[in-house]
């Protein structure tokens, strides 16, 4: 009895031993992560609270002075791995961040922290870069400067003064513009960023600076948010939007906007050439151009003889295309929502977008032109394609 007592009381030490040196060494790496995640912690804290000196005791500070024209409501770090080698590490974290009035939901970006620890332990932070494959945020490309407009803020990197006050009063006559047009539904505020290049709107984008030549602007967004404004940017190509004259520049800052204000009521069942052929419609409503004027690609074509079959379908707007076919895609767009609002009126263009947003399954567009326009795709096509004859024949 007493042996087996003895052996009995052996094993559950050897197990007991075991057990420890196995929690032992996960919580050698656990404490690493909550360190970690307690100096982000005071890292985010620090931005928020604008205070640099709290900033720069959790590392370098180089960053802070870049960012300082940020006006962030939130800041916040979620370490996700950690990869240690003796007194360095790598640190993957989710960055989310919320900008002051403008943005209801945060904006989400992936970082690569690259930390050391000291002689007495405490981890501080050597760089804080975009993840891999994960996009630039403005202040990775240098300082950021601040402009308010009464409807807008715009932040750009190696921008003069002048030049974001001007993208500010874009912006400014661009938000009462779509709200007359689409309605009050909306924030009615836009958050216009503009790098210093094609390449630094590529960054910002996470894409080759060859997908967006020629594209003066896009703008970014979580579509079907409807319990919340999504954090939309629009940013800006300043190679391309400084061939554009006032009116086009005008033109394409209303159409980014009409973006942001249409965006929590689009939704993967609306296609391409309603969202982009709206933009385009509010853009151009005011303007007073004739349809051969803003439309010349798709004039071009059908003076040719070369009158389109029908809608262009999501992939003919692809950035990397043929940009005379992109540019009659758009125009495609554009001419038959213009058709939809003179020949049904515009509350009703307006009422037919929401109606394909909300729809569930297959079918949005056919049902949507049924309970709304009264018609089906195929009359539709064939009195869009009429329309082109006459008005641009």
């Amino acid at each position: 009895m007493a042996g087996r007592r003895s052996g009995s009381a052996l094993v559950a030490l050897v197990v007991l031993l075991v057990a420890l040196a196995g929690c032992g060494g996960r919580s050698a790496a656990d404490r690493v992560t909550a360190d970690v995640q307690r100096l982000l912690d005071r890292r985010a804290a620090a931005v928020v609270d604008r205070d640099a000196r709290a900033y720069e005791r959790t590392g370098t500070g180089t960053d802070f002075a870049k960012l300082r024209a940020v006006p962030v409501a939130a800041w916040s770090y979620r370490v996700t791995a950690v990869r240690r080698t003796g007194d360095t590490a790598t640190a993957d974290a989710e960055l989310r961040y919320r900008v002051a009035g403008y943005d209801r939901a945060p904006v989400t970006a992936g970082r690569s922290l690259r930390l050391s620890r000291d002689a007495d332990g405490q981890w501080s932070v050597d760089t804080d870069r975009p993840a891999k494959k994960s996009a630039q945020q403005l202040w990775d490309q240098g300082t950021v400067q601040l402009v308010r407009g009464r409807h807008s803020l715009v932040l750009g990197v190696g921008q003069s003064g002048q030049s974001l006050r001007d993208f500010a009063d874009l912006a400014d006559r661009a938000v009462p513009a779509v709200s007359d047009a689409w309605g009050a539904d909306w924030s009615r505020r836009v958050v216009v960023l503009v790098p210093k290049s094609l390449e630094g709107m590529a960054g910002l984008l996470g894409s080759p600076a060859s997908s967006y030549r020629g594209i003066a602007a896009v703008t970014t967004g979580e579509t079907g948010a409807r319990d919340r404004a999504p954090a939309d940017r629009i940013i800006v190509n300043p190679d391309a939007f400084a061939l554009l004259g006032g009116l086009g520049e005008q033109v394409v800052v209303t159409h980014e906007t009409t973006h942001v204000a249409t965006r929590a009521r689009t939704t993967a069942a609306t296609p391409l050439w309603l969202s982009e052929g709206y933009a385009d419609w509010v853009g151009y409503r005011a303007a007073g151009r004739t349809p051969a004027e803003a439309a010349p690609e798709l004039s071009r074509a059908v003076g040719e003889g070369r009158v389109p079959t029908s809608l262009p379908d999501d992939e003919d707007f692809g950035f990397t295309g043929d940009a005379s076919r992109l540019a009659r895609s758009y125009e495609s767009g554009w001419t038959a929502c213009r058709l939809i609002a003179d020949r049904w009126g515009e509350s009703r263009l307006g009422e037919f977008y929401r109606a394909v947003g909300e729809h569930r399954g297959r079918g949005a567009v056919e049902d949507a032109m049924r309970k709304v326009l009264g018609t089906t795709p195929e009359a539709f096509t064939e009195e869009w394609r009429a329309s082109l004859r006459d008005q641009l024949g």
